[in-house]
């Protein structure tokens, strides 16, 4: 959730994104690695979660189980999880409000495109961090454990899919999470002078609204999957079992 460059009272609006540069103290290291976060290992995690794990989930139940059985079977689950996912992501979402809190976006008085963009980073990430927290809790923290049968990971999301509530909380969450972190790379680099220039930029953007889509779209596809195309699966752990040891379902 870096930021954007804002304008004062009657400047010109600002193009583009400027680098970040040293500053005082401890900030410049903190956005540094704020901004870092965001891409290493926050957005790994959402590359794995969404275009990987979940897209799984379109060739049926059991292939999504044996997904959850492999990443389940990975040696020092709980410390992977603990330093490569929950640590970092607490960090940059905390991080991430207190730049909210500290920004000003000029939005009312100067709606051009670039304080868009930053409001629009700002309350994404925030929808990001609450749909992420749930979504975390229901599956790891509660219910049945998935990390000793995992046949029951399929069942337990598509339970809650038929919850119209929650159902809508994950569409908001799923397009929040990948507009977040696609429109994160692009501030990524241009904040780190990888991409520089204003031409190179937009042309960059561009590429960024596009993996924007890509990551929606597999997302919305996996969760309209779960809910349409497979009957209710059950979540218990006989049920879950015998999901777990079948077969891999082919591709359609």
């Amino acid at each position: 959730m870096a930021t954007s460059v804002s304008t004062a009272p009657g400047s010109a609006a600002v193009s583009g994104v400027a680098p970040l540069r040293a500053g005082q103290g401890t900030s410049f290291l903190l956005r540094r690695l704020h901004s870092l976060s965001g891409i290493v290992p926050v957005g790994a995690f959402l590359i794995e979660h969404i275009l990987i794990s979940n897209s799984s989930i379109l060739n049926g139940p059991t292939a999504y189980a044996h997904q959850v059985r492999f990443l389940a079977s990975l040696p020092m689950v709980p410390l992977l999880e603990l330093f490569g996912i929950w640590l970092p992501i607490l960090f940059h979402a905390l991080y991430g409000f207190y730049i909210w809190y500290r920004g000003e976006s000029n939005l009312i008085s100067y709606p051009w495109t670039g304080n868009w963009m930053y409001t629009a980073q700002r309350w994404t990430g925030g929808i990001a961090f609450a749909y992420i927290a749930f979504h975390t809790y229901t599956l790891r923290f509660s219910g049945i454990d998935l990390h000793v049968h995992p046949g029951a990971s399929f069942g337990k999301v598509q339970a809650e899919l038929f919850s119209a509530p929650l159902l809508l909380f994950y569409v908001v969450g799923l397009v929040a999470a990948s507009w977040h972190f696609a429109y994160g790379i692009w501030l990524f680099t241009a904040k780190w002078g990888i991409v520089s220039g204003e031409k190179a930029q937009k042309r960059f953007l561009a590429v960024c609204l596009a993996f924007f889509f890509v990551m929606s779209g597999v997302g919305l596809a996996s969760l309209y999957t779960m809910r349409a195309r497979y009957a209710q699966q059950a979540t218990d752990a006989a049920g879950a079992d015998q999901i777990e040891n079948a077969k891999p379902a082919v591709a359609e």
